[in-house]
Parts: C-alpha cells; sequence; structure tokens
C-alpha cells in the first residue's frame, strides 16, 4: 500500500493475473493442485446456477438471494482454503496483507449501502399497509387518505440513496484490484492469489448487478475480462453475458423499477389509482376488490423478499467482517505485523 507522499495507484497494474502460475519460481505440488482445482470447479458449478432459468427471474429478489448466498458460499470456501493451505500469517506477503484489508473495507461498506437500500424500501411497506387499511372503508374521505399514501409510497420508491449512489467508485476501485500480486518462491501463496482472484471478480461483477438493480442505473453494472486459460472463465462469461443482457434490455423499457416484485407492485397500484381519484362505479366494483387483493399479495411478497434478502446481506457483511477480524487477531498475535504497520493504513479502515 502507498505511503501518504507517493502518489495514488490502484493495488495493481492490470495485467496478466495468471503470471503466478507460470513454471518459474514454486512448482505446485499434488495436493495444491487438488486443492485449487477443487475450489475453481465449484466456483464453476456456482456461477452456472446463476444463470436465470427464466428471463423474467432476472433481478427478482429471489435470485438476489440466491446470488448473495453464493457469495457467502464462495467467501466461506476461501477461509476454509486459507486453512487448509497451512500458510501461517507470519509467511503472508504484506501486499497481500494490504490488499485484503483495503478490499474487504470497501465490500463492508457496500453491505452497509446495500442493506440501507432494503431497509428504504421496506420502509415503504408500512405505506401501502395505510392504503389498505384505508379503503377497507368505502368512503370519499378515506379514498383521498388512501391516493396520499400512494402518492407518497411512489415519491418514497424513487427517491434516491446516497449511499447506494457512492457504491460506484467503490466499484471501479474494486475492479482496479482485481489483479493479483506477483508471487514468488512460494507455491501455497500461488494458488491462495489465484483462488483470491476468482473470489474477487465474482464478488465485483455480483456487487455490481445488485448496485444497478438499487440505483436503476445500467452505469453501476460492470463488464469484467477474464483470461479464457482459467477453469472457471466460461461460466463467469456465460453468467455475465446473460445477466448484462437481460439486465440492460429491462433499463431500456424505462421501467419505474427494474426490481420484479417491486416492479409488479408499482404495476397494480398503477391500476388502483385511477379507480381512487375518480370513484368506484357499479360496474367496477369486482376490478377495484381484485386489485385491492392484488395489491395486498403484491406487497406481502414484496415486503417478505426483501426481509429475507436482507438476511443475506448481512450474512455476507458478517463473514467479511470475521474474516478481516480474524486476519488482524493473527497479524498482532504473530507479530507478522506491528501496531505502527497497521496504524496509518489499517487503522484508518477500521474506524470508517
Amino acid at each position: 500500500m502507498s505511503t501518504p507522499q507517493e502518489p495514488h495507484r490502484p493495488f495493481f497494474s492490470f495485467g496478466n493475473p495468471f503470471r503466478m502460475m507460470s513454471p518459474k519460481g514454486s512448482q505446485l505440488t499434488p495436493r495444491l493442485l487438488s486443492l485449487l482445482n477443487a475450489f475453481e470447479e465449484t466456483l464453476v458449478e456456482r456461477l452456472k446456477k446463476l444463470i436465470p432459468k427464466d428471463k423474467d427471474d432476472v433481478l427478482s429478489l429471489t435470485w438476489m438471494k440466491s446470488a448473495m448466498e453464493s457469495l457467502c458460499e464462495t467467501h466461506t470456501d476461501i477461509k476454509t482454503l486459507i486453512t487448509d493451505l497451512e500458510l501461517p500469517v507470519a509467511n503472508w506477503d504484506e501486499k497481500w496483507i494490504d490488499v485484503y484489508l483495503d478490499i474487504s473495507v470497501k465490500l463492508l461498506d457496500i453491505c452497509i449501502a446495500f442493506s440501507s437500500e432494503l431497509s428504504r424500501l421496506n420502509q415503504g411497506h408500512l405505506l401501502l399497509q395505510c392504503v389498505l387499511h384505508n379503503l377497507e372503508s368505502n368512503t370519499s374521505k378515506q379514498f383521498v387518505r388512501a391516493s396520499a399514501s400512494l402518492d407518497s409510497w411512489r415519491q418514497h420508491i424513487s427517491s434516491k440513496n446516497q449511499r447506494v449512489e457512492n457504491c460506484r467508485s467503490i466499484l471501479e476501485n474494486l475492479r482496479g484490484s482485481l489483479n493479483l500480486p506477483k508471487v514468488k518462491n512460494s507455491a501455497k501463496g500461488k494458488v491462495l492469489m489465484r483462488a483470491m482472484y476468482g473470489v474477487k471478480v465474482q464478488t465485483v461483477f455480483l456487487c455490481s448487478v445488485f448496485a444497478a438493480a438499487f440505483s436503476n442505473s445500467s452505469k453501476n453494472l460492470l463488464v469484467l475480462d477474464v483470461s479464457d486459460t482459467i477453469k472457471w472463465a466460461q461460466a463467469f462469461s456465460d453468467l455475465q453475458t446473460n445477466l448484462n443482457v437481460e439486465i440492460r434490455e429491462k433499463f431500456c423499457h424505462g421501467k419505474f423499477t427494474v426490481l420484479k416484485e417491486l416492479d409488479a407492485v408499482d404495476s397494480i397500484v398503477k391500476k388502483l389509482y385511477p379507480m381512487i381519484q375518480d370513484g368506484v362505479g357499479p360496474v367496477e366494483v369486482e376490478a377495484f376488490e381484485n386489485s385491492v387483493s392484488d395489491l395486498r399479495k403484491g406487497s406481502e411478497k414484496l415486503s417478505q423478499g426483501l426481509d429475507l434478502l436482507a438476511k443475506q446481506v448481512d450474512g455476507f457483511f458478517k463473514i467479511v467482517l470475521s474474516g478481516r477480524d480474524a486476519l488482524l487477531c493473527k497479524l498482532r498475535e504473530s507479530g507478522a505485523v506491528n501496531d505502527t504497520t497497521l496504524g496509518t493504513n489499517v487503522g484508518e479502515q477500521l474506524v470508517r
């Protein structure tokens, strides 16, 4: 990590991340190759599972929950791999430590942004409950209140979340850090850095998908280039192409929101709103009652989906935080990095 006197630079220059696996330097033993292959094969299957079977499932809360579960599993796997490698913290290159700590704090920032957005969206459920409550009474006064609540709901849902808006710069920074530092004379280090590359690519891309969905802007959607020499490259390419095409198509339609369940509720609101404004005549009673019923079911499905996704985001936050804390504890116990070294670079991140 650069010192305060040095100019800002990305974590690594953008080059070939697979130089570390070249014949030069330390060779990988059969055991190390087995560990790396097992990690990458699991990642291949995990990426394949995230390709939606139906294009309508793209950016559904159910798919987003599965995507966050997948991230949690991959980050858990990298922690297991570190244990299996039996690579003492004292042998970690200082560059690896700097990278891990810097990236982890950025991921924590992104998790906080996503959690705040999910909480904000779920607050709209209270406004919809007010609408439904007011519609139980077939009076003009209650209809006026219901109309006002629907207006408030739409204003609330369409408002911007600055934390989500800030994700774009964080993601761009993370994209610039995708390549890994050169590893010399450490076969275990080579395996660790190669596996870390897979974790980072999956994480950065999926976080960009979430940021695009929450900000309702395709500008947050990243396109990552991965060398086809790596085992999981094709699976990632298929996933990235599939998602990016479908998501951009959704944005082209100029919808109020690209989140499937939220869009479904908005469609119901659009049908219901004119009825509330103009009054319900004898002929429209059945259509009105059906719309109210649809709104009740849709709002409950939306709220439940947001709650489940929020739990997964929280779980991912805890995995990243626990891994970070464990590394810092081991560093201090081993004396590999003293408090002075941790002070200006890592310490500042810890209090953010």
